[in-house]
């Protein structure tokens, strides 16, 4: 199976992937890990990607889709697809090289999340500095160390009312039209994000061992 896990900033999709690598034989794939793998490496790839990046440019989708396609073929996995596509374009780029490599997306999965929600959960999460976890940080649970490796957690620079508010618009206005096309597709199904994760992670379990 190839799956695209999608939904909007907060709505989990980091946990449930995490959640499905323990229970099926999946890769991961996370655009922007992968970009800053591709940077971390030196390549030259990866220098090309730098200096878009940091001219605060977006990476142009042939260049995304060049560095996907060296993943996928390089595991006999299933992936996940985590936060791509995020448009209408790179959906229809992401089709066309899976086509060329002989693979198709079996399902899209959206976690779906009321908007007052969203907002709440972005601006009560913190990562570990560390270990790159994620927790959630509210008063019943006012942590300033990393439960797992006992690193600091800092308040990302994006996960702030502000910032939280115009990522919703962006999701809306350029990642919603992607619902559309996988809808068309036969492939997309909604869960409830606004539920536990492992309630989350039970109703994505049903939708793929179907």
């Amino acid at each position: 199976m190839n799956i695209i896990l999608m939904g909007c900033p907060g709505a989990g999709k980091g946990t449930q992937s995490a959640k499905l690598l323990q229970t099926f034989p999946l890769h991961h794939i996370s655009t922007g890990d992968v970009l800053r793998a591709e940077m971390a490496s030196g390549s030259a790839l990866g220098k090309q990607i730098a200096e878009i990046v940091n001219q605060g440019n977006l990476v142009p989708d042939e260049l995304m889709i060049t560095m996907l396609e060296n993943i996928v073929k390089s595991t006999d996995k299933g992936i996940i697809f985590d936060g791509f596509p995020r448009t209408v374009a790179q959906a229809e780029a992401l089709d066309a090289m899976m086509k060329r490599l002989q693979r198709e997306i079996t399902h899209v999965i959206m976690i779906d999340l009321p908007q007052e929600e969203v907002v709440n959960r972005i601006c009560s999460r913190k990562q570990c500095k560390q270990c790159k976890a994620i927790v959630r940080v509210d008063e019943k649970n006012p942590a300033e160390k990393c439960a797992a490796c006992g690193g600091e957690l800092y308040t990302r620079p994006d996960d702030t009312p502000e910032k939280a508010a115009r990522r919703l618009e962006v999701y809306r206005n350029s990642t919603l039209p992607v619902k559309t096309y996988y809808q068309n597709s036969g492939k997309y199904v909604e869960v409830n994000g606004n539920q536990t994760p492992e309630k989350v992670f039970e109703d994505i379990q049903k939708i793929l061992e179907k």
